[in-house]
């Protein structure tokens, strides 16, 4: 009996100490060191020679291979509202908010029809959940996925095209 209750109170003890850990959030991912691309592996090249386009895919090679990381800020892992404002910021000198939400008040509302290189694009990719990133040209957009970390994904992409929500102009020309 005094085996069973010892092993008892060690077990108390032992889940009253992992009790007051932190539980670690699901979202985070974990980090790993960004891919440097190497010129013949860079998937993108500008298709016209343009300032606001040349200097975002700068931008890309900068981030491309870095991991999502929900509040990340860094190209250990970034998420999409950060990689926004750090763009906007070391191309253009542009600062913008930090979060989806206040981004989607920034600038003036521009059509899908009327993007332009350099415009922030909005989605709402759930019920409560905002993503955004920036149009470089031809459908094409900058961004952070949690699957494929930064990356430029393609407005018409079935899924990117269902959860379309807006678009902001934020560079003045």
């Amino acid at each position: 009996m005094k085996r069973f209750s010892f092993a008892l109170l060690c077990t108390v003890f032992l889940l009253a100490g992992c009790s007051t850990q932190k539980p670690q959030p699901s979202h985070i991912v974990t980090l790993t060191p960004a891919k440097q691309p190497s010129p013949k592996e860079f998937p993108y090249t500008p298709s016209k020679h343009n300032a606001v386009i040349d200097a975002l895919y700068e931008q890309y090679k900068k981030w491309y291979g870095t991991p999502y990381c929900y509040g990340g800020t860094t190209t250990q892992g970034v998420d999409c509202s950060a990689l926004v404002q750090t763009v906007y910021f070391d191309a253009f000198g542009l600062h913008v908010p930090r979060t989806t939400k206040r981004q989607a008040k920034t600038g003036s509302f521009v059509t899908k029809k009327a993007l332009r290189e350099g415009d922030l694009v909005l989605f709402k990719t759930g019920w409560n959940t905002r993503h955004s990133g920036i149009y470089i040209e031809g459908g094409n957009f900058l961004h952070t996925s949690s699957k494929h970390g930064v990356t430029v994904s393609n407005l018409h992409n079935p899924y990117w095209r269902n959860v379309y929500w807006q678009a902001r102009r934020v560079l003045a020309y």
